[in-house]
């Protein structure tokens, strides 16, 4: 039997992307005065997709690296906490932010609140928006040491909206440009020194950080979309960090060095609720009996998932805790019916998970066929309804480190993504109870209530929860694992 890699504690936080050919990173230069260790060698999955501008989701490759920061973090909880700012207070739709004092953007210009504003507002008025900002109206004013950000509407999430690598607070100088340049721009721990395209990028150590100086003297990032080079270069010593082993490849190397990452991603089977077979409540729960999630986890991810009990997973350990359990409709007789089941090529495991599925299902009585595409090929007849199932792989928590947009996003039936063309009174009450309550306890219980509400009606059937493996050599000493893959080299990592 094979050794199971490490599980990071779910508590955890940061996540994986990649690794390299042998010979990509030069040699490591002798240790800096001043510092625990060498550079960090990383390797990274994807190549930079909008030339590293934090308005895209390149942002999260600055905040992974520690170059740029935002207003607010959060914990593992999806709690906020103090960052830039040190301070919040609520009134309506105003928020008021006091900014930490004593803080030097790269360039050696100080942070401010009219940096801040600055900031934000050229995020609020890029075009298109970055993602977290989407259907939000959001202005922000200074006011001394202090930012007041206002919202159309009474917005609950707002510190968490702060917390997206995408409105990162950068120095006036990188929006000079037509696009936003974060070189030599952040507040971070280290300084982003050069960029070479989508080849890599390197990273000094800033030693007037606000927080104190990384114990690391810089990072040099190689980008290797390839995985078998990805984790060759963890194999033969080319890489310190690398991004998102490949499940085929972790079974070969050294377990010691790997680690697994809860990912907040589930992979659901969908169930069309609207029309065909599935409109039928009792055909939908014979098609959830028939599903043995335990046999594709074993079987498709080599063990390396988690059987899901519900659609959020050991990314968000609360979730377990305040989950019960959930009433279904009896099962009915599938008497041959004949369904088309959709999925797609982008992500390695699925066209394997429907295979299996297609198996399962057919014991249990359904005859079933596979519709297996290219993502860009496939969305728009999922999203019309054009499959009585789909096997999609989802992100459950969406930039504001929060599930509510998720949960609505796909079961409310004014839903922008509702694959499952679900239209249920009750579970849009609980979605919308959801999206108004504030941030906490209150609001992770009327999440769990919502998730209830959508697993009741067997819309969607929650198969697994995904894992990231990283890899980290021997000598590299607290590297973060997070699954909301906002972390990777913190100020805290070095290497030996």
């Amino acid at each position: 039997m094979r050794v199971p890699a490490r599980l990071v504690p779910l508590t955890a936080v940061t996540t994986a992307t990649s690794a390299l050919l042998t010979g990509c990173f030069s040699a490591t230069g002798p240790e800096e005065a001043g510092s625990e260790g060498k550079r960090i060698r990383l390797a990274m999955m994807q190549p930079p997709r909008s030339g590293l501008s934090p308005l895209s989701d390149d942002a999260f490759k600055l905040s992974r690296w520690s170059t740029a920061e935002t207003l607010v973090k959060l914990n593992a909880e999806g709690d906020a906490q103090p960052a830039l700012a040190t301070e919040w207070k609520r009134s309506g739709k105003k928020w008021t932010f006091t900014i930490r004092k004593g803080v030097t953007f790269h360039d050696g210009t100080k942070l401010t609140g009219e940096a801040v504003v600055n900031s934000l507002t050229e995020a609020a008025t890029a075009s298109p928006k970055p993602r977290i900002l989407d259907g939000v109206e959001l202005t922000a004013k200074a006011d001394g040491d202090t930012v007041t950000v206002t919202t159309a509407v009474e917005d609950p999430l707002v510190p968490q909206r702060l917390s997206s690598p995408q409105l990162s607070i950068l120095a006036a100088k990188a929006y000079e440009g037509k696009t936003v340049n974060p070189l030599g721009a952040g507040t971070g721990p280290f300084e982003l020194t050069e960029v070479n395209g989508t080849a890599s990028a390197a990273l000094d150590r800033y030693d007037d950080y606000w927080g104190g100086k990384a114990k690391a003297p810089g990072i040099d990032v190689k980008y290797v979309p390839d995985g078998t080079a990805r984790a060759a270069s963890l194999r033969s010593g080319e890489a310190d960090i690398v991004e998102a082993v490949p499940v085929s490849q972790a079974a070969v190397l050294d377990q010691d060095l790997i680690t697994e990452v809860p990912m907040p991603r589930t992979n659901t089977l969908y169930l069309n609720t609207e029309k065909g077979v599935f409109k039928d409540a009792s055909l939908r729960a014979a098609a959830r009996e028939a599903v043995d999630a335990e046999s594709i986890v074993k079987g498709v991810y080599e063990g390396r998932a988690d059987v899901a009990e519900g659609l959020l997973g050991p990314a968000l350990p609360w979730a377990a805790e305040l989950r019960t359990p959930v009433k279904h409709a009896e099962a009915g007789d599938p008497d041959g019916e004949a369904i088309t089941i959709g999925t797609f090529t982008d992500r390695a495991e699925l066209p394997e998970v429907a295979a299996t599925l297609q198996q399962q299902l057919q014991k249990a009585g359904f005859k079933v066929k596979l519709d297996v595409r290219e993502y860009a090929n496939i969305e728009s007849d999922a999203l019309a309804g054009e499959f009585d199932a789909f096997i999609l792989s989802r992100a459950t928590v969406l930039d504001s480190g929060d599930p509510a947009a998720y949960l609505y996003s796909d079961f409310a039936s004014d839903g922008s993504f509702n694959i499952a063309q679900l239209a249920d009174k009750n579970v849009d009450t609980a979605l919308d109870r959801a999206s108004d309550t504030a941030a906490g306890d209150a609001r992770r219980r009327a999440v769990i209530d919502a998730e209830a509400a959508v697993l009741t009606t067997d819309a969607a059937v929650p198969m697994l929860h995904e894992r990231v493996i990283q890899g980290d050599a021997s000598g590299v000493v607290d590297a973060a694992h997070d699954p909301r893959e906002r972390e990777l080299v913190t100020a805290d990592t070095y290497v030996k």
